[in-house]
């Protein structure tokens, strides 16, 4: 009826309790949620499991509609560039920073050791980074990060001589690779390019396995999967490919971890913070990110005198979920 609260057990674990056979464990709870999270379901407390499904699946008819975007992220962020100029910011590029100092409101980049003042500062950027940046009286903000553990995405590109598969994308179960992304067929149905080979993405959540392995040895692996699932991939000749590991990508949903997710709001007025770690109410999703994005932006507006809220409303509850609360 409601999303349990965290009790310290596992989400593996709870499926045990309630029954559920292997099967239906390795083939449709698995395949959902590690995707979903990023982690192994003996790493994941129920609350999140609990809310992948309610939000995905069971609160509205509408909320599982899945998007692929069609605009790489260069021209994304060319846009946000483009907006923030013409609004009178400035876009600093290639310009890291390794501290800032919130009683002189300034940052220091790591180029030139030049610093810079501010009125606010959003630090979106991940919890480890976050850690590395922090003054050093930030004892308590610092031991709640220390809390906190990642885990890695791979992704797998491949590029063959012939089409290999009709489907745009697919998910493979009981193997190492997870789901595969037509993105030739895709680009191809919504640009109207033709397409002569394919190009296809593999994903692996949670790829612990894979953190070690030389990209010879992933790329065997990945065509030995794809082969059993695509019998045309046999006959194709790949062309080229990349394997693109995010050693951290995401947090870890451990049971208990949300104890010590931050809050937008740092005990210095002018600083916020923006990532899918701080409180957001959603996990280590997208969703999650822009939502923490917006809640910073908030903050700030409210810290300069301006009430705002910028966070969406979630969807309603439709059909029977309007009985659940």
């Amino acid at each position: 009826r409601t999303i349990p609260q965290d009790n310290g057990e596992s989400f593996q674990h709870w499926l045990q309790l309630h029954h559920q056979p292997r099967r239906a464990i390795e083939h449709f709870w698995k395949p959902v949620l590690v995707s979903a999270l990023n982690e192994d379901l003996d790493r994941i407390s129920v609350p999140y499991a609990a809310q992948v499904f309610r939000e995905s699946f069971l609160k509205s008819s509408t909320a599982g509609r899945m998007g692929v975007p069609m605009a790489p992220l260069t021209e994304l962020y060319s846009e946000a560039g483009r907006y923030i100029t013409e609004r009178g910011g400035e876009v600093r590029y290639r310009s890291s920073v390794d501290s800032f100092d919130p009683q002189q409101w300034e940052v220091k980049p790591s180029v030139a050791g030049e610093k810079t003042s501010f009125d606010f500062a959003i630090i979106a950027v991940s919890y480890d980074a976050l850690a590395r940046l922090l003054p050093p009286d930030s004892d308590v903000l610092r031991g709640m990060l220390s809390h906190f553990e990642s885990s890695p995405i791979t992704g797998i590109h491949l590029w063959f001589d012939r089409q290999i598969t009709e489907l745009e994308h697919a998910i493979l179960l009981d193997r190492t690779i997870q789901w595969m992304f037509h993105k030739s067929r895709i680009l191809q149905r919504y640009s109207g390019a033709q397409v002569s080979g394919s190009y296809v993405e593999l994903v692996v959540s949670a790829s612990k396995s894979l953190v070690e392995k030389a990209k010879t040895e992933i790329v065997e692996l990945a065509l030995s999967e794809l082969r059993e699932f695509f019998p045309a991939a046999r006959e194709a000749k790949l062309l080229k490919s990349a394997v693109v590991k995010e050693i951290h990508a995401t947090y870890s949903p451990l049971p208990g971890v949300d104890a010590y997710r931050p809050a937008a709001q740092t005990s210095w007025p002018r600083i916020f913070l923006a990532g899918d770690y701080t409180v957001t109410g959603w996990p280590a999703t997208m969703e999650g990110a822009v939502r923490s994005g917006y809640i910073a932006a908030g903050g700030v507006a409210k810290a300069a005198g301006v009430t705002k809220q910028f966070v969406s409303p979630d969807l309603p509850a439709s059909g029977l979920m309007r009985l659940f609360g």
